[in-house]
């Protein structure tokens, strides 16, 4: 039961469409599913760490990050800035077995992971989010089940990593459907998106 409430959360977090989303939904369409869904493991990742640090009671690495939330922001807020102009500046890439920008696929999909993984990672308010979830399913409490949080960490993780493979999956079937002018466009739009989310992470407390 713990697992199916874990699977159930996984997916209602990852399902709202935010900055990762924008960047999974256009690396799938322009690199191929196996990136779009490599970049969606990196934030699954992300989920079942805070999720881990929350579930187990971790408040000293809590504390700190919560503490440090400020830079974190601004960090993960320029990344986001960064991706989002790289992004809308992008050429339309030309097809081949290699990544979209002359990179070996290997190296595109340890780029891909590794860059939704530390976004992810700069919104330590997450933790509060995974803390009341954990509450609220009666787990946070004195003498703390801990294979009970690690069910729950694990059906959070693979909820998560189902809807990127359901989000990669369905939006490959629309890849054959672009042309040079429509994935111009694609890289204004989700390159513009991208950098107002990075706009809204450096100016907004919270």
């Amino acid at each position: 039961m713990l697992f199916l409430k874990g699977l159930l959360l996984g997916l209602a977090i990852a399902i709202p469409v935010g900055p990762i989303g924008v960047l999974c939904i256009r690396r799938t369409l322009v690199m191929g599913p196996i990136n779009g869904l490599v970049s969606g493991l990196g934030a699954a990742t992300a989920d079942g760490l805070y999720g881990c640090i929350a579930g187990f009671g971790l408040t000293a690495v809590a504390d700190i990050l919560v503490n440090q939330s400020f830079w974190l922001r601004l960090v993960g807020g320029l990344f986001l800035c960064y991706l989002g102009i790289t992004t809308l500046l992008a050429k339309p890439p030309a097809p081949g077995p290699e990544g979209s920008e002359g990179q070996p696929m290997t190296s595109s999909l340890l780029g891909a992971y590794g860059s939704t993984l530390a976004l992810t990672l700069t919104n330590p308010t997450t933790i509060f989010s995974f803390a009341a979830i954990f509450a609220g399913v009666g787990i946070m409490e004195a003498g703390q089940n801990y294979a009970a949080s690690g069910v729950l960490v694990l059906g959070v993780f693979l909820g998560s990593a189902l809807w990127w493979c359901v989000l990669s999956a369905t939006v490959n079937l629309l890849r054959s459907r672009l042309t040079p002018t429509r994935m111009r466009w694609l890289n204004r739009v989700s390159g513009g998106v991208i950098t107002i989310f990075g706009v809204v992470a450096l100016t907004v407390r919270g």
